[in-house]
Parts: structure tokens; C-alpha cells; sequence
């Protein structure tokens, strides 16, 4: 069985930077990219991850059927970065009116984003991958004004919850600081 360990924090807390230090000596990493270039600021932040990564990492960039990914990937190590930016893309590829979404089509899309993330924990389980869980902390500040973020919030709460339940380790990440929760 691989071994999943769960990196958390807020925005800009370091919490790559740390996870890719864990890995630094690592050659054999698959580096899972789920960011999506929408526009020139995201360009550079993509830009600046990829420039500081070590070269000879694999890089896979999606969103989407990382289960089988992780099974096929010939690296022993995988680091996810990130589960928000995940859920974020398959909120926005459905196209939904959020304003008027009812409270069973949320249902709906937090089962499925459950899924692809409950495949992803299985996929680790049932080999002898070792996965690093870049997450962001949404549960330590104020609840957002705006329906989307609200939605955004519960379903990445939840989610974080069941991947530090299924994780051996748990680090929040502050000011580049990690403290180890489990």
C-alpha cells in the first residue's frame, strides 16, 4: 500500500514549496498539475512552479481521471498540486448557473468531485505509490459573501476532511512554516 501524506494551508503559505522539498531528492516523481493557463497571471504562476520543480520530474497536467494516472504512473512518487485548483476547474467545465443552482444539482457536483477524489485515494491504496496532497485551508477564515465561494468552501472542506482521514501524514503549512498534524 502507497502512503498518502496531506499538505495543507492558506493562499502563499509555502505549502508547495514545502511538499516539493520533501521530494527534492526524489528523481522517480510524477508532478500532477491541475492548474488551467485562463489568462497571463496564471501563465506566470504555472511558469514560475515549473521553473523551480527539478527538471527530471514527469509532469502531467489535468484535472480529471487522476486515479488511473496515479495507477499508470511508472514514478514511485506523485505530488498532486492542487486538490482546490481540481475542484475549481470541474465546478467552472459544468457550466452551471451557481446563482440559481438548487441544493440538489450541489449535491450532485460535490458527489461527483467525491469521486474523482475517492478514486484518487484508492488508486494510492491499492499500489505502492507514495503521494504528496497539496490542499488549500478554507476553514480558518470568514464565510464568503457570494454563493460560489460558499460552495467552493463546503465541498473543499469536506474533501480535505476525507483526505486527512485516508492520510498517514497531515502538515499545515504557515508563513513557509509546517507544523505536523498527524
Amino acid at each position: 500500500m502507497g502512503k498518502i501524506v496531506l499538505i495543507t494551508g492558506g493562499s502563499r503559505s509555502g505549502k508547495s514549496t514545502f511538499a516539493e522539498k520533501l521530494l527534492k531528492d526524489k528523481e522517480e516523481v510524477l508532478y500532477i498539475a491541475t492548474a488551467v493557463a485562463t489568462d497571463d497571471e496564471m501563465k506566470n504562476r504555472i511558469k514560475k512552479h515549473k521553473s523551480r520543480r527539478n527538471p527530471n520530474w514527469k509532469t502531467y497536467e489535468g484535472y480529471r481521471g487522476l486515479g488511473d494516472v496515479i495507477k499508470n504512473a511508472t514514478c514511485q512518487y506523485v505530488m498532486l498540486e492542487c486538490i482546490g485548483t481540481m475542484i475549481t476547474n470541474m465546478i467552472f467545465e459544468k457550466k452551471i448557473d451557481i446563482d440559481n443552482i438548487t441544493a440538489d444539482e450541489i449535491k450532485i457536483l460535490e458527489d461527483s468531485i467525491m469521486k474523482e477524489i475517492e478514486h484518487i485515494i484508492s488508486s494510492v491504496n491499492s499500489g505502492d505509490k507514495n503521494i504528496l496532497i497539496v490542499t488549500n485551508e478554507v476553514g480558518l477564515s470568514v464565510i464568503p459573501e457570494y454563493k460560489l465561494g460558499r460552495i467552493f468552501v463546503d465541498i473543499l472542506g469536506r474533501a480535505n476532511q476525507f483526505i486527512a482521514q485516508s492520510s498517514d501524514e497531515v502538515y499545515l503549512v504557515v508563513c513557509g512554516l509546517s507544523l505536523k498534524l498527524k
